[in-house]
């Protein structure tokens, strides 16, 4: 593994935020997102991880950096199970490292763009039954949830902040409807904002980002 890229805080660092960029792109995909996040959070250190370089069923079979296979596109994405949960490790084995760092768990948050997004979501929920922070899923769905899956009580307290595009036709919004919607179902604070852009990132979804970090990380 890649080691991640670690944006450091000009002032000691009491948070931090772990985000998983998407399908083919690197760590360096959210790095001026992280900077720009930093000058409101200057105490929050930002860790952005390395996919793996591998083959995509999905793409033809060519390398690229991914978090798992997709192996077909419908009726739901395919995946490869074994290759999300050893991504969901190391989003565990970086949230460990943060705690043995001194930063507690609840001013942990994990954040992931499409597929990033996806092993975020399958990490909070269900590999990681501890507090955290809080969840920020930017464009992306949730091929591990289901109408029954079981949650703990501190899973159920756990917020989420669902950014989607209206045009999005890569991860399309029913797609991410539908992880917004089983949060819902049980309870989880979780809130749905889309906005007019396809799969991408926009100004005023990373205004409404460091706003909703800022409630939850600044001091």
């Amino acid at each position: 593994m890649t080691a991640p890229m670690i944006l450091q805080p000009t002032h000691p660092a009491d948070a931090s935020v772990i985000w998983l960029h998407g399908l083919g792109a690197d760590r360096y995909d959210f790095l001026p997102v992280a900077e720009m996040l930093q000058e409101r959070l200057p105490s929050t250190r930002f860790i952005l991880p390395q996919a793996p370089t591998r083959p995509v069923t999905i793409n033809g079979g060519w390398s690229m950096p991914s978090w798992y296979d997709i192996l077909a596109m419908s009726p739901a994405r395919a995946i490869d199970q074994s290759q999300l949960e050893e991504s969901a490790d190391q989003v565990l084995a970086l949230i460990a490292a943060e705690r043995e760092s001194g930063i507690a768990a609840e001013r942990i948050v994990l954040a992931g763009f499409s597929q990033g997004g996806a092993v975020v979501l399958h990490t909070a929920f269900l590999r990681h039954s501890e507090a955290l922070g809080g969840v920020l899923a930017l464009s992306t769905y949730a091929p591990t949830f289901t109408d029954e899956m079981p949650l703990t009580d501190t899973q159920r307290q756990l917020p989420v902040l669902c950014l989607h595009g209206k045009f999005d036709e890569v991860v399309t919004p029913d797609m991410g409807r539908a992880a917004f919607e089983r949060l819902h179902n049980q309870s989880v604070p979780v809130q749905w904002r889309d906005y007019p852009m396809t799969h991408e990132v926009v100004t005023e979804e990373i205004r409404d980002i460091a706003d909703w970090l800022s409630e939850r990380l600044a001091r």
